[in-house]
């Protein structure tokens, strides 16, 4: 484990925002952070970031991951691979905490997701279409 009490071993380094978020384990893969990043869920200092934005020691990073934000501080760029245990040691989380009523909602959210039906994709079915035509009063009995 790094010697924690000097300057930290990536003080000066920078390195990209993709490869970062995969050695920080944030995503399991450097794909999948660039693919995120992408798609604007990744934010660097409360912009969005393309995965090639190098980033520095202090930077504040939002990720959304499914429903939720996480707000990490990073404290440190690694040289190389770290263990899950001290991967968690180069950034620090800032995300507040949810009140459990908010928490109880989101799980009253997701079951009520589950249960409505999907819509479904391309052209509707005659059964279907048949439906809409009644609910929008155009369909002859």
């Amino acid at each position: 484990m790094p010697d924690r009490t000097a300057d930290p071993p990536g003080a000066g380094r920078t390195m990209r925002l993709d490869k970062w978020l995969k050695l920080a384990r944030i995503f399991p893969s450097r794909e999948q952070a660039a693919r995120e990043c992408e798609l604007g869920r990744v934010k660097l200092n409360e912009q969005v970031a393309k995965a090639s934005k190098t980033v520095n020691v202090g930077d504040v990073l939002t990720v959304k991951i499914s429903h939720h934000y996480r707000t990490l501080t990073i404290k440190e760029i690694p040289t190389r691979g770290l263990s899950a245990k001290d991967a968690k040691l180069i950034y620090e989380e800032t995300t507040p905490e949810l009140s459990p009523e908010t928490l109880e909602l989101m799980k009253l959210m997701k079951t009520a997701e589950r249960r409505l039906p999907r819509p479904a994709k391309g052209r509707p079915t005659k059964k279907t279409r048949r439906q809409l035509e009644s609910w929008r009063g155009q369909r002859r009995a």
